[in-house]
């Protein structure tokens, strides 16, 4: 019995559909190595700090490099794949994070290593940029919410997997490996991106744009000293950290000036009448900004609190990527299906519940007392991610979404910059001491209740951005219904 042909639409759809997939199968690597490497080189710097006979101020600059360049370059690398081809430039970004990951792990010196750190933060911020930019053109626009979901899992795995694995790589096969385990990661990312991404769509309005020297140039001087004045003394503020908080506002004050003054500019300050937009941005800041106190005050609690040994305590803290790895796709289809701003307030309100009991269950039920919380916590800010970034990103014009998606990925990023500071700063003026190591486990249990407590707070802060920016769309289209 001959087979029954399948149908020319049925056979095109199917191929459609498969290279959808390994399109997006393209974008979550693209995703995963530059927020892996985000976090990866933490645990290395006692090491590295041997290896070259350096300072911990020194290798302190392997972090720094990389995390100045994604800061500074993200929104104008999705500027320019605006104007010259969101798939050209990534596939530009893939191949150029993946050679400077090789150079890191060959690097002889210090600051040969720091200058390839430098070159794999250019490389990662094309990628971080213009990844969220290419799901409008990879994926068919119903499964927008499931592709965004699976992004923010990629996301948070790779940020939060990165110091468990790079503890791995170091101790068994040495530093240069959380480095180069990059390299076979990228080779097979490229393959994929340049064979299954859709070619880049010649845009007139984008492809007649020019990049905008002097914007490119204040902008990236101001979140510079930004990111500075966050990461520098290690949440401790001196007279450097003022006077860099001072420059950054007043590049601030300059980009604005210089925005209003030329005919192409980096930023149409005319995107920020979009309350939408504006709203998304700033909650991205902000929930970013506490969910970076998981990382940074969890490990104190478990290990002088609780008295959890290391191994047990990266089994613990591993429960945020496990429930980002299983909640992220699941989030995507409810946004799908429920709505982006409904999905958006539940996830909120949902990590309001669970930053609160982390704070109330302090010292209770031992670990299941603190991985309760935090798995509650973790799968409602997936869920978050994917709604906000949904609701961003659905409505921006073709010719903006690579700058837009630059600027949703540089709000995460100042927001877990800050969130470093800001967080541990508070957690360390809430235990009542500068040495951690040293701090009697009362007091570090008082300090991560008042931590989280004021984490709860910034996030019931964000939920009344999200309620008002609905109350704000309703009477826009009750006035404009209203004849």
């Amino acid at each position: 019995m001959k087979p029954i042909p399948e149908k020319p639409g049925e056979a095109a759809h199917m191929q459609t559909a498969t290279s959808a997939r390994w399109a997006l199968a393209s974008l979550s690597l693209s995703m995963l190595m530059p927020s892996l490497d985000t976090s990866i080189a933490n645990v290395g710097l006692p090491t590295l700090a041997q290896a070259f006979g350096a300072s911990f101020q020194q290798v302190q600059w392997i972090v720094l490099a990389y995390l100045l360049s994604i800061t500074t370059l993200i929104v104008s690398v999705g500027r320019l794949g605006d104007i010259f081809g969101r798939r050209r430039l990534l596939l530009t970004g893939i191949a150029l994070f993946t050679l400077a990951s090789l150079f890191c792990g060959l690097a002889p010196t210090l600051p040969l290593l720091i200058a390839a750190r430098a070159l794999q933060g250019l490389g990662a911020a094309m990628m971080m940029a213009l990844t969220v930019a290419m799901v409008g053109e990879a994926v068919p626009k119903e499964r927008t919410g499931s592709a965004m979901g699976l992004l923010g899992t990629m996301s948070a795995i790779g940020t939060t997997l990165g110091p468990s694995l790079g503890g791995i790589l170091i101790a068994s096969l040495g530093w240069e490996t959380i480095f180069l385990v990059n390299v076979p990661l990228g080779i097979v990312n490229f393959l994929l991106a340049a064979r299954f991404l859709p070619a880049d769509r010649q845009d007139r309005n984008a492809a007649r744009g020019r990049l905008d020297g002097i914007g490119t140039l204040l902008l990236a001087l101001t979140l510079a000293a930004y990111a500075l004045a966050m990461t520098m003394g290690h949440g401790s503020f001196g007279v450097v950290n003022i006077g860099l908080l001072l420059a950054a506002a007043f590049g601030i004050a300059l980009f604005v000036f210089a925005e209003t003054k030329v005919k192409s500019p980096l930023l149409h300050l005319s995107m920020f009448r979009n309350r939408k937009l504006s709203m998304g941005l700033a909650m991205s800041t902000l929930v970013s900004t506490v969910i970076m106190a998981t990382l940074v005050v969890g490990p104190f609690y478990l290990s002088l609190a609780l008295g959890f040994d290391a191994a047990h305590v990266g089994a613990i803290m591993s429960a945020g990527p496990l429930v980002s790895a299983l909640t992220g796709v699941p989030a995507g289809h409810i946004v799908d299906r429920f709505g982006a701003h409904r999905m958006s307030m539940v996830g909120l309100v949902g990590m309001i519940v669970g930053l609160s009991l982390i704070a109330a269950l302090q010292g209770r039920f031992g670990a299941a007392g603190y991985i309760g919380p935090l798995v509650i916590t973790t799968a409602n800010y997936a869920l978050f991610q994917a709604s906000n970034n949904t609701s961003i990103m659905k409505g921006i014009r073709a010719e903006q979404r690579g700058v837009i998606s630059g600027m949703l990925s540089l709000s995460r990023n100042l927001g877990l910059v800050t969130g470093a500071s800001v967080m541990g700063a508070i957690f360390a003026l809430a235990s009542g001491t500068t040495d951690m190591i040293t701090a009697r486990p009362e007091a570090v249990g008082t300090g991560m209740q008042i931590t989280y407590v004021v984490g709860a707070l910034l996030i019931v802060a964000t939920l009344a951005v999200a309620l008002t920016g609905q109350a704000f769309a309703k009477r826009t289209v009750l006035s404009e219904e209203t004849p």
